[in-house]
């Protein structure tokens, strides 16, 4: 296992900068994921992990030690890319072996670790197969195979999961998690998608524009996001943000410095009569998605467009609602998109006189 630190890294593509000042600390036997959308740094934090890539500043330390001047193949870490990156013309046996034969390990040992590890990600009846006679899923399952047999001190995924459908995707989900328990080694994955990350990992990097915006457990990052971006990022539908112009009845003494009030779409109450116990918004129900047990409603307002998500009995299309938001539930963000904390202690000052 390896706990990694990254201290004030910056990379610069050219006259682009693309990461500044990047801070981070990734705990040893952790399943840390960044998470961010297209060209936020997250794939070029990991090369630069991994040695892939050579940072333009700052130190990257692995296990006390700083690896800045170390050869990719000798920091310990084990990477496994997005297009899996395997050997056409090699079966599974082979592509697994090859990285030790080059080690010098001799054939029994060689032979042992396949087995092994075939077995754990369950290969081991495809073992005589080429890649292209292989699923989608029993493909990535071989690629983390050969990084496995490395015994790395770090396992660095890069969007392994994105070319794979929706299925697949969750069932691999599942498997990698219990292979990081099962393993114990320090995982670091990057991706794209919000849901993969929260489901995934047991700390989140939430990046944008080469900034750390907040690193922390999945549940703090959806009930207490730092900022604007985070608050938006993170939560499917995402949270439902008002301009502070357009929200009716906050005593002004309170608004003053306020740029949003955000709501999660699980924490409004609708229903066809208001409810006196918070903010009320007049709107009415543009469509509704039913998943089952919950039920998720997209609601016009004089100000936008809403989501709300329920459990009750559904409500017809078309019908006039309103959304109550508990004072309690409101977030708040400054003109500069970070979180206001003293607000939600002063919500009994705030007076829903006519909603939105």
């Amino acid at each position: 296992m390896a706990r990694i630190e990254l201290k004030h890294i910056t990379k610069k593509f050219k006259d682009e900068t693309i990461i500044e000042d990047l801070n981070l600390t990734i705990k040893d036997g952790s399943f840390t994921v960044l998470v961010g959308p297209s060209g936020c740094g997250k794939s070029t934090t990991l090369r630069m992990v991994a040695g892939l890539e050579k940072q333009s500043g700052g130190e990257i330390w692995i296990d006390d030690k700083c690896v800045n001047d170390t050869a990719p193949g000798l920091r310990d870490v084990a990477m496994v890319f997005q297009n899996y990156a395997l050997y056409p013309t090699m079966t599974v046996r082979g592509n697994i072996e090859f990285g030790l034969k080059n080690r010098g390990i001799t054939k029994n040992e060689r032979e042992k670790l396949i087995n092994d590890i075939s077995e754990i990600v369950g290969l081991a009846p495809h073992l005589n197969k080429k890649p292209q006679n292989l699923s989608g899923g029993q493909r990535q399952r071989v690629a983390l195979a050969r990084a496995m047999v490395k015994k790395p001190k770090v396992f660095i995924l890069d969007e392994p999961l994105s070319n794979l459908d929706a299925k697949l995707r969750n069932q691999m989900r599942t498997e990698l998690i219990q292979l990081h328990k099962r393993l114990g080694t320090t995982f670091v994955y990057v991706t794209h998608d919000q849901v993969e990350a929260m489901s995934m990992g047991d700390e989140i990097v939430v990046m944008n524009k080469g900034v750390i915006q907040q690193a922390d457990s999945p549940l703090k990052l959806y009930h207490d996001p730092a900022n604007l971006f985070t608050a938006e990022f993170i939560g499917t539908p995402a949270m439902n943000m008002m301009d502070i112009r357009d929200v009716q009845g906050l005593d002004l003494e309170s608004s003053a410095g306020i740029g949003h009030v955000g709501f999660r779409p699980e924490q409004a109450i609708l229903s066809t009569s208001g409810d006196s116990g918070g903010y009320v918004i007049d709107g009415e129900i543009l469509t509704r998605e039913s998943l089952g047990a919950e039920n998720i409603y997209q609601i016009q307002s004089r100000t936008g467009v809403f989501f709300v998500k329920t459990f009750l009995t559904p409500i017809v299309t078309a019908e006039r609602v309103k959304v109550t938001v508990p004072y309690e539930q409101l977030y708040y963000f400054g003109l500069d998109g970070k979180r206001l904390r003293g607000i939600e202690a002063g919500t009994k000052r705030l007076v829903a006189a006519g909603g939105i």
